[in-house]
């Protein structure tokens, strides 16, 4: 009788992911739920009446159209580092740095425009449309700074040689955290126009 030998079970390979990475997409989920929730706030409180319809800050167009360039910015050079091209990337790193910077600073400005609108966060003269728009504006700018940083340190990074074509986690990271947030600002922006005429 031939001895039988049973079937070795092989394990299934598992998809591994960088914890940093993991850390990052669980933190891009909750700020999707955040503003999943302030939307929705956003058009519930609308619907209830008391709302003042106001034209948008002519400065949001521009710095939506400042933030998309900066996202293809971050892509050259996201490319740049898979390429080993050393030059063009501190140019691309810092081409992105500077879009990111004005863009803030736009934000700022259109801030100024809705003053002189008389358009205020809170205050007796501050209706419930001008206060959801600050919240939404000001909080985007909040996680923008964040990215700001996480930019700058990646800006460093280049001009040490830490990034290369096989060092690309933290500019993967950067790129992917980056891109999302040009992405929800987008969003933002076109909830905003809709739901402002």
């Amino acid at each position: 009788m031939k001895n039988k030998t049973a079937p070795i079970d092989t394990a299934p390979e598992m998809l591994a992911m960088h914890p940093h990475k993991f850390a990052l997409w669980i933190g891009i989920v909750s700020i999707v739920m955040m503003f999943a929730a302030f939307t929705s706030a956003y058009i519930v409180r609308q619907g209830e009446g008391n709302w003042l319809l106001f034209k948008l800050p002519d400065t949001l167009w521009y710095t939506t159209a400042i933030l998309l360039a900066s996202s293809a910015t971050m892509h050259w050079a996201y490319l740049m580092a898979k390429q080993d091209n050393q030059t063009m990337l501190k140019v691309a790193v810092s081409v992105t740095l500077v879009l990111g910077g004005a863009f803030l600073y736009g934000q700022i400005m259109a801030w100024n425009e809705l003053v002189q609108a008389k358009i205020f966060f809170a205050g007796k003269e501050s209706n419930p449309a001008g206060s959801f728009l600050y919240v939404l504006t000001g909080i985007h700018a909040v996680h923008l700074i964040s990215g700001f940083i996480f930019l700058a340190v990646v800006f460093f990074s280049t001009f040490v040689g830490k990034i290369h074509s096989k060092n690309l986690t933290r500019i993967e990271m950067c790129a992917t955290y980056w891109h999302f947030l040009d992405f929800l600002w987008a969003y933002l922006f076109v909830f905003l126009v809709i739901n402002n005429n």
